[in-house]
């Protein structure tokens, strides 16, 4: 994936549109989840993603090839959203999506509040610690890439992470979630 994003990375940076299409279409999904994660809210995680993408087509030319595409776009991600959070006075709550139509309607019930309750709990946490948690447990990514996205030693990766995870617990301890 790697030599493919800086192919096509290359490809941009010589005029072609359709090579910054593909990029969009193969990082769209995943920045918006991780807008949404952020930010809480569906049409916020939707500016943040256009915005993310706007920028990334407007600095391709500072983009150093050396890296990893998606780690560069991952950081204009979280930098977009920690600058709406910081922009907002307040923030409200949503309601999840259902999770699939072959359960239960308790089962969505419970499911949507478990979700809400994590979401709240998630919210409840400082940002520097929400986006280790949004880039481990939400999208996967491993110790080594979450430090290249947020340009901070894997060490104090792991350090984070650890502290993320006991607020995030004591949060959820708090709304009796766990």
């Amino acid at each position: 994936m790697r030599d493919a994003d800086s192919e096509l990375v290359k490809q941009c940076r010589s005029g072609s549109r359709r090579a910054f299409e593909t990029l969009v279409q193969r990082y769209e999904r995943p920045i918006f989840n991780a807008a949404y994660r952020m930010v809480d809210s569906l049409d916020d995680a939707r500016d943040v993603t256009q915005t993310v993408f706007l920028k990334a087509f407007e600095k391709l030319d500072s983009f150093d090839p050396h890296y990893r595409f998606y780690s560069w776009i991952y950081r204009i991600a979280l930098n977009e959203s920690i600058n709406l959070l910081n922009g907002r006075k307040h923030v409200t709550s949503i309601s999840e999506e259902q999770a699939s139509d072959w359960k239960t309607p308790e089962e969505n019930l419970r499911t949507s509040q478990v979700c809400d309750r994590v979401q709240d709990a998630l919210k409840s946490i400082s940002s520097e610690y929400r986006s280790v948690i949004i880039l481990k447990h939400f999208l996967g990514c491993s110790y080594s890439d979450i430090s290249l996205i947020l340009q901070v030693e894997e060490k104090t990766v792991k350090s984070r992470l650890f502290t993320a995870r006991q607020r995030l617990r004591e949060a959820l301890l708090d709304s009796e979630l766990i």
